[in-house]
């Protein structure tokens, strides 16, 4: 019979699947303990702050152990499932292993003895995250509570009668960080609070009980003041009146790129109204020609096509600020983003080198681009690399907005609703499809005059599209 040992276990880690992430949830397992498995097989699906995106196994063997649940939030360069590579007796596997614990103790790191296996297409980013390393021999996590528990007794009867060559410490009284939190607000010493929890544990209706009964005072050598009573923390809530849902993901990832933005390069936002009627009437022309056909034409098309040759126009737009080195970065290609609202939250990919792409070549690009994101299939590649940012805010009926950048891009440009308004046109108010775009650029980047004539180029060729051939 053939059985498992643990030189034949090998444990595969979360890799960084994008630039420098730290972290991702496993959101689904596709295997269990006991099951086969072959090297490129994908076994469990995880969501990073950019993307939701599928692990494939690089062993052939049997899966021994799934160290996380789903749902957890795993650190990247931290074992995630461990196999058997010798192939032990798969009948055998899901008995010696147990179910995934919601969240279970890191074991001790060891050092790998070759390359780590990431995803194919994804580099090995130096994870931002390090742990602190541990003193003395490594113990495992019943032994560390074995040995807790020993010590607690000990201390509740005496001290031992092996000499001591000082006065021994009192040990830190064990308790988990959201108990320390509350004692310290409550102002209690754990010290002197009797725990009730198993192992000799301080729970929280233990710092509860203390601060409601306190302990007697031994006449103090000078009258004390009686304190000002507390009031007690709230850490429930109306669970029928409110809801909270934890930041993570592609919503924590946003805010902290939105915030970072916002705060970091000075932002100024121009408008523009324009009357966009012979765009339109030229983006049903071209969902009947036959070299566009099956393809996605809609008027974002022509913006997007608008907005590449104003940067052809004025190249100083398509830039990035470069702090660490203070260069301004001036790029030769547009990877041009187009910011999609999806079930996970707004993400923004971009289209590779579109400066050089033709419309039929744009329009299918577009295409892939949005029913991708849709599905939630993103990956992060795709989301790396952007120059500059288009958001379709007028999707929803919104005339305008002032949209922030994408960190590391110099603008973005905001298209509203289009409607038929009255206009001015040929000296006489007719009804015209009209729209208001608004621009926002980095300041450091971008002054008001290049700022200015990106927006009035885009304009220009939404007002007459023929600008396309004659400036393109």
């Amino acid at each position: 019979m053939t059985t498992m040992t643990e030189a034949s276990v090998r444990e595969f880690k979360m890799p960084d699947v994008g630039e420098g992430l730290t972290e991702a949830e496993i959101l689904k397992w596709y295997v269990q303990p006991g099951d086969t498995v072959t090297d490129g097989q994908v076994v469990c699906e995880v969501e990073t702050a950019k993307a939701a995106v599928e692990l494939p196994i690089p062993y052939d063997g049997v899966v021994r152990e799934l160290r996380f649940a789903e749902g957890t939030t795993v650190d990247v360069g931290t074992a995630i499932i461990a196999v058997d590579v010798a192939g032990g007796a798969p009948g055998e596997a899901p008995a010696a292993v147990p179910a995934p614990a919601p969240a279970p103790a890191p074991e001790p790191e060891k050092k790998p003895e070759g390359r780590q296996p990431v995803l194919v297409g994804y580099g090995v980013a130096a994870s931002s995250t390090k742990r602190r390393p541990r003193k003395g021999p490594d113990v495992t996590v019943a032994e560390a509570v074995v040995q807790a528990s020993i010590q607690t007794e000990l201390n509740g009867h005496g001290p031992t009668t092996a000499p001591a060559p000082a006065a021994p410490e009192q040990p830190r009284p064990l308790a988990k960080p959201p108990v320390r939190k509350l004692a310290k607000d409550l102002g209690v010493d754990l010290a002197t609070v009797t725990p009730s929890g198993p192992d000799g544990i301080i729970t929280r209706d233990d710092v509860h009980a203390a601060v409601a009964v306190p302990e007697p005072v031994v006449v103090p050598a000078v009258p004390v003041a009686p304190a000002t009573p507390t009031a007690p923390a709230t850490t429930s809530y109306d669970t029928a009146r409110e809801t909270r849902v934890p930041v993570k993901g592609v919503r924590k990832a946003t805010a902290a790129a939105m915030v970072g933005s916002a705060f970091t390069a000075p932002h100024v936002t121009e408008f523009v109204t324009v009357d966009v009627t012979r765009t339109m009437k030229l983006v049903e022309e071209l969902k009947q020609d036959k070299d566009l056909h099956g393809l996605r034409v809609n008027p974002l098309l022509l913006i997007a096509k608008a907005l590449l040759v104003a940067i052809k126009r004025n190249p100083d737009i398509n830039a990035s600020w470069d702090e660490a080195n203070q260069e301004i970065v001036l790029k030769h290609y547009v990877n041009l983003g187009i910011a999609a609202a999806t079930p996970r939250g707004l993400i923004v990919p971009n289209i590779k080198d579109a400066h050089a792409k033709t419309l039929p070549q744009l329009a299918e690009s577009l295409g892939e681009l949005v029913s991708t994101a849709k599905d939630g299939k993103t990956s992060p590649a795709a989301m790396q690399g952007g120059t500059v940012t288009i958001t379709n805010v007028g999707v929803f009926g919104i005339d305008t907005g002032t949209p922030i950048l994408n960190p590391g891009e110099a603008a973005i440009l905001a298209v509203g609703a289009i409607k038929l308004q009255p206009w001015v046109h040929k000296g006489k108010v007719k009804p015209r499809q009209v729209t208001t775009l608004a621009l926002s650029f980095d300041h450091r980047l971008v002054d008001g005059e290049l700022g200015s004539k990106v927006l009035a180029d885009i304009a220009s060729i939404l007002e007459q599209p023929k600008r396309l051939i004659t400036w393109g």
